[in-house]
């Protein structure tokens, strides 16, 4: 990486002053092009580098987080039924499995949904729309910034073959957590459910994943984007870890402490490299600018979610407050 490149303009930038300082909790980003070891082996270096170095575990969801599709309706779409949503909703609304989990407990009990082979959830991650730069935003993670340095993983209830075949070539797969089948050797078809890493499941990966690189929960980074990802953001914020939304949804951007909305997966390090690598944005401009990419569009905003209701007796209600101030 061309940091010194990086350095040295924003050095010499530093002595004007400086426009963008602004700092906002959710950002909107267009990232525009311009014209290996093993990963495990990788986070063996890491461990060995100089204690200077922080390393830090950055778990992504998968889909709308690095895709733009719903693994079950890509499935769905494949198998020709149009219920998909329909069947998701009900499982939802009678608790019936973890929130994320849906998909798995379709495959494994829905008729419409048994026929599902191996292949064809390895057909399906063929065909899902993935953001741009996901490959990128493994390499600037990989290679780090400045003492920091990161490994990267995948941690979704989206089946794990849909992933792997969606990821090839980009993630190794034993960089991928999703949900795991075990299949009937002479039917093909799925026997059993061996990991869901949806709701509590994904706290348990995060865990393993935790003791496995040896990092401290406060140098734990988490996207996600929906209802399956609440209980890992909770879990990673409570031990000072840090959270990023990729999405509007209430009940996710609430709680994560940043939120970020792009088409491209280079908009996440943004908030990782203002919040935790400290840079501000002229120092991140350069950054991209220095390896290809031009930050198009950069608006910061604050959204407030308000409900306003007209008082149904405002008489009453002007009486009690006037009670209020006199007692």
């Amino acid at each position: 990486m061309t940091t010194s490149f990086v350095d040295s303009a924003y050095n010499k930038w530093t002595n004007t002053a400086n426009p963008f300082t602004a700092h906002a909790p959710r950002s909107h980003f267009e990232v525009t092009p311009t014209m290996n070891k093993s990963n495990d082996q990788a986070d063996r270096d890491m461990k060995n580098r100089s204690e200077s170095t922080k390393h830090y575990l950055l778990a992504s969801d998968f889909d709308q987080t690095l895709s733009f599709n719903d693994s079950g309706i890509v499935l769905s779409e494949l198998l020709g039924t149009a219920r998909f949503g329909e069947k998701v909703a009900g499982l939802s609304n009678m608790n019936l499995v973890q929130q994320g989990g849906e998909l798995a407990y379709l495959l494994l009990h829905d008729p419409e949904y048994r026929c599902v082979r191996k292949e064809n959830l390895i057909e399906v991650g063929k065909r899902i729309r993935l953001k741009e730069n996901i490959q990128e935003l493994s390499r600037f993670l990989e290679k780090g910034f400045d003492d920091y340095r990161f490994s990267f993983y995948v941690v979704s209830a989206a089946p794990e073959e849909v992933i792997q075949s969606a990821l090839k070539d980009i993630i190794p797969p034993d960089h991928i957590f999703g949900t795991k089948f075990r299949y009937d050797q002479s039917t093909g078809e799925i026997d059993s459910i061996i990991r869901v890493p949806a709701g509590y499941g994904k706290v348990k990966v995060i865990d393993e994943l935790h003791s496995k690189l040896q990092v401290s929960y406060d140098r734990i980074v988490y996207v996600g984007d929906g209802s399956s990802d609440v209980h890992v953001m909770l879990h990673v914020n409570r031990q000072d870890g840090f959270t990023v939304a990729v999405s509007e949804a209430k009940h996710i951007a609430q709680i994560a402490k940043r939120s970020v909305l792009s088409d491209d997966a280079l908009s996440v390090l943004v908030p990782v490299l203002e919040d935790i690598v400290g840079w501000d944005s002229v120092r991140i401009r350069l950054l991209f600018e220095a390896e290809g990419f031009l930050i198009q569009e950069w608006d910061k905003v604050r959204t407030d979610w308000l409900t306003i209701r007209e008082i149904p007796d405002r008489a009453d209600s002007e009486l009690r407050l006037l009670e209020a101030a006199n007692a």
